[in-house]
């Protein structure tokens, strides 16, 4: 809350004379002189601000301060009359952003390893906003909230019969948004909960064979599964009862399914299958956006606009491994990106800023695209095997490797700022201006040992999930902390410069 003093100071009253703003040479309106204002950023109506009294008056008016938070991205929610001084709230979230920033570079806050699901394996991973769910060998659903801290986690109920014989079905897929969470078992059932009312499902739909993919929406209540050569779109709704909005027949067994946001009324997918990429319209047959005998999709990735995906080169001549981007409006190829020896192990356009894209591949490099000019931005070293999740903002990139390693880089300046190890390839990176979620999943499913009672020998198996919080005003709980590397000594082993660093920074 701003002081009442710094209040007062930032209620500046118009004077009579200020009907008429000069302009150099001619009287202006003072309204018509805001509309001039608004197109100046922080620093050009700072100087505006010294040229008189009467521009000093114009240049902090609470109008154009407000858009200017707007328009950086401050406070998006509220309304003008939320606060009396939008000069000093914008200063306040910009200092706020410079220490999220330098807390993000210098690895300064809290970090905590969410509680594992005991006598289980780690199957799958999701997040949405600080929420994340994870699915287990047991058959567990779990869900836990990092915006608050609150590390008790729920289980969400299968509602298996208690009488059923021998135990619960993997999870093989789990994904949430605000207000659903979606989990599918080996066996081909498919559970849906909602978030707000409580921890039985509210809708169970089986499929005749295994569920290969799932896809959730970020912004509604819209479900897409893939089993066999059948792709289902559900939707939930406002009471609880899931329905069917579309169902599409497909040629091959579905690799990667993903929803596209914002379509409106009726749902969209786009699905990719060996050498094919479908596009999936509720209101419409499956469509083939791609297709090239022999080449398969390694990864996708769609936007409102756009969809994304890696694609290898066999056979006779071969044209490198590429990424190509098509506009989902015309249908057509836009640009054809990369030409690599590896495969594209994954693609964020989704996350990503304006007219760039990151990917990350086999060779062990992240790439940044451009994709106005369709070349390669900036190509970074960053694991010793494949890298298997990506991310990016404005400054940095997240990545993780098949070897475990998470790595942050400042890619403006070509810098690696620090990584985190643990043992399992790194299977899910989210992460905000203030906080990081992270997820090693094991390639195997079954703990070798049969002495499960043995923690030390089940840690190195069950697989790992760390939530970062980089926000000083956060308190936060401590627990063990994962090792990490160096950057400036690749070849010194493993320290603990990161579990001190956060140790000593406790928030």
């Amino acid at each position: 809350m701003l002081s009442r003093a710094s209040s007062e100071l930032c209620q500046v009253q118009k004077p009579n004379e200020m009907d008429d703003v000069p302009f150099f040479d001619i009287q202006l309106p003072y309204e018509l002189a805001i509309n001039i204002f608004q197109y100046l950023n922080r620093k050009e109506l700072g100087r505006c601000a010294q040229v008189s009294k009467t521009w000093k008056v114009i240049a902090e008016d609470e109008v154009l301060w407000y858009r200017l938070c707007q328009r950086e991205g401050h406070l998006p929610e509220s309304s003008i009359s939320d606060y009396s001084c939008w000069k000093l709230i914008f200063q306040e979230c910009r200092a706020k952003e410079h220490m999220l920033r330098t807390n993000w570079k210098n690895r300064k806050g809290a970090v905590s390893e969410l509680e594992h699901v005991p006598d289980a394996v780690l199957c799958d991973v999701h997040s949405h906003d600080g929420v994340v769910i994870a699915g287990y060998t047991s058959g567990d659903v779990r869900v836990w909230d990092t915006r608050t801290w609150d590390y008790v986690a729920p289980f969400l109920e299968s509602e298996y019969e208690e009488d059923e014989s021998g135990m619960q079905p993997y999870v093989s897929f789990v994904r949430i948004n605000s207000s659903l969470a979606v989990a599918a078992y080996e066996d081909g059932f498919l559970n849906i909960w909602d978030l707000r009312t409580g921890k039985y499902p509210i809708h169970r739909f089986e499929h005749d064979a295994r569920i290969q993919a799932i896809a959730l929406s970020r912004e509604d209540a819209t479900v897409a599964t893939a089993s066999a050569f059948d792709v289902v779109m559900l939707y939930t709704n406002e009471e609880g009862y899931g329905q069917i909005t579309a169902e599409f027949e497909v040629q091959k067994l579905v690799d990667y399914l993903e929803i596209v946001p914002n379509t409106g009324r009726y749902p969209v997918a786009v699905a990719t299958a060996g050498d094919l990429v479908y596009l999936l319209k509720a209101e419409d047959s499956a469509r083939t956006l791609h297709y090239v005998y022999g080449q398969p999709v390694t990864c996708l990735d769609v936007s409102a606009n756009q969809v994304a995906f890696g694609v290898k080169s066999l056979g006779w001549v071969y044209e490198g491994n590429k990424i190509l981007v098509y506009s989902l409006e015309a249908e057509r190829c836009l640009s054809k990106l990369g030409n690599s020896l590896g495969d594209f192990t994954c693609v964020n356009l989704r996350d990503s800023p304006p007219n760039l894209m990151v990917s990350g591949n086999m060779d062990r490099r992240v790439r940044i695209h451009d994709l106005r000019t369709d070349k390669i931005a900036l190509s970074l070293s960053a694991h010793q095997l494949g890298v298997s999740a990506v991310q990016m903002d404005d400054w940095k990139i997240v990545s993780g490797g098949e070897e475990g390693l998470v790595s942050v880089w400042d890619y403006r300046m070509n810098q690696k700022l620090w990584e985190v190890h643990s043992r399992h390839p790194v299977r899910h990176i989210s992460f905000n201006n203030h906080s990081l979620i992270t997820a090693n999943v094991p390639y195997e499913r079954v703990v070798r040992n049969a002495d499960l009672d043995n923690f030390a020998t089940h840690e190195r198996h069950r697989g790992l999930i760390h939530a970062y919080e980089f926000a000083v005003d956060q308190l936060a709980f401590q627990s063990p902390l994962p090792m990490c590397r160096s950057s400036s000594d690749t070849t010194a082993g493993y320290n603990h410069d990161l579990a001190l660093a956060f140790s000593n920074d406790r928030i």
